[in-house]
């Protein structure tokens, strides 16, 4: 295996006495898209110029959902990778707990990331009894609508500027041969369209205290029904929208035959490869136009722990290459995504970007589901709004029944 093959390399024939020998460090990670290639490239570009270490690209096909478990098997059967994504949270909590992830907590400090790394909620996801163990490497928010210009043109009427005009345009867009909304199969892509749909429409305040408090009575309220009511013209909008994955349904926007998407900030990767230009061949609103917030969810590194020196060396290397500025920098533009550093220079950050930098610096923030409530929860309420956007026999008002059932016994 890769991981073998490493701590080969990493091995010394005269302990303390022999320098640092370069490592072969695999990276396991979910990053399979064309955005998504061109930005991770520039992690491993920046971990081989700046160290004598080599990346060892451990790409795993498919969403997190399906890349996870494979990496928690690795590490918890013995196998572990050098380094791992995983999202801001409590993914990896159980890994953490089992003693089974690098304590950063001494790297961090020597390196004061607490000092830069914005806000300060990132790298409170990363800590767990006062240690850090992982590394926050961007600022991802789901609360988009990103909509083709040309679409809209087609269909004779203007780009909307908020989730009730795109609802009123959907005729226009069908009409001209449009599916109004895409939205691939993955189960996780219909929890993030109710997650933004409840952000954006009852507001953040509603959204922490359904996701974070467990408030089954705002659950079960008539201004979340109207939530739900949106979610149902949300699955007959995209009826039409016959894709798996989410950058197949970004690419129905980008080639003018889907009239928008709701979809995390990644989805810029997506436009910036295929040469569109954010705000002329396509136009982005967060908050759906209505509630405008940035979540402040996102992707981590974490770095199981390999008893071995080099290894250990070559770990704190890339964590540190990570959060380099100048990586930052090239890493979330590609990415699409919003640097974790506040002290970045973004100069050639477009028109998209520049939305969400001014709407994290009025502090219209939320943390994400992952930050609020356990991955077994949230899981479940994957598996009700696949089943909601599959299955049109389930009214509104049976599934807000079952979601309030489910935010009730949610950890």
């Amino acid at each position: 295996m890769k991981a073998t093959k490493a701590l080969l390399c990493a091995s010394t024939f005269f302990g303390a006495t022999v320098a640092a020998q370069a490592v072969d460090l695999e990276v396991t990670h979910w990053w399979t898209s064309g955005g998504e290639a061109a930005a991770v490239a520039e992690f491993a570009k920046a971990f081989e110029e700046k160290t004598d270490h080599t990346w060892v690209d451990g790409a795993i096909a498919g969403s997190g959902g399906t890349a996870r478990p494979i990496m928690i098997s690795r590490i918890t059967g013995g196998d572990p990778m050098g380094a791992t994504q995983f999202n801001h949270g409590r993914q990896a909590e159980e890994l953490v707990e089992a003693g089974l992830m690098r304590d950063l907590t001494e790297l961090a400090e020597k390196e004061g990331w607490r000092d830069f790394i914005r806000p300060s909620s990132l790298l409170d996801s990363c800590t767990l009894d006062g240690k850090i163990y992982c590394v926050p490497v961007n600022i991802h928010s789901q609360q988009w609508l990103w909509l083709s210009n040309k679409a809209f043109e087609d269909a004779g009427v203007p780009v909307p500027t908020n989730w009730d005009e795109f609802v009123a345009a959907a005729p226009a867009l069908e009409k001209a041969g449009k599916v109004p909304l895409a939205i691939g199969q993955q189960p996780w892509q219909t929890t993030l369209v109710f997650q933004v749909l409840l952000t954006a429409l009852a507001g953040p305040e509603a959204y922490n205290k359904i996701f974070g408090d467990k408030d089954t009575e705002l659950a079960a309220s008539e201004e979340i029904a109207k939530v739900f009511a949106a979610a149902d013209q949300a699955r007959q909008m995209a009826a039409n929208s016959n894709v798996q994955e989410w950058n197949e349904a970004t690419n129905l926007v980008i080639t003018g035959r889907a009239g928008g998407q709701i979809m995390g900030d990644w989805a810029q990767g997506e436009f910036q490869v295929a040469g569109q230009v954010a705000g002329e061949d396509y136009t982005c609103l967060p908050g759906l136009g209505v509630h405008e917030v940035i979540q402040t969810g996102g992707d981590a590194f974490y770095f199981p722990l390999i008893d071995n020196p080099e290894v250990a060396e070559a770990q704190e290397a890339l964590a540190s290459v990570m959060l380099s500025p100048d990586t930052q920098v090239a890493f979330n533009l590609k990415k699409g995504s919003l640097p974790v550093r506040g002290d970045v220079d973004l100069e050639a950050a477009n028109d998209c970007m520049r939305k969400g930098l001014d709407i994290l610096a009025k502090g219209n923030i939320i943390q994400a589901p992952d930050q609020l409530m356990s991955a077994d929860s949230l899981v479940q309420i994957n598996d009700l709004f696949t089943e909601f956007f599959n299955n049109p026999e389930l009214t509104a008002e049976e599934a807000q029944k079952r979601f309030v059932e489910l935010v009730g016994s949610a950890t």
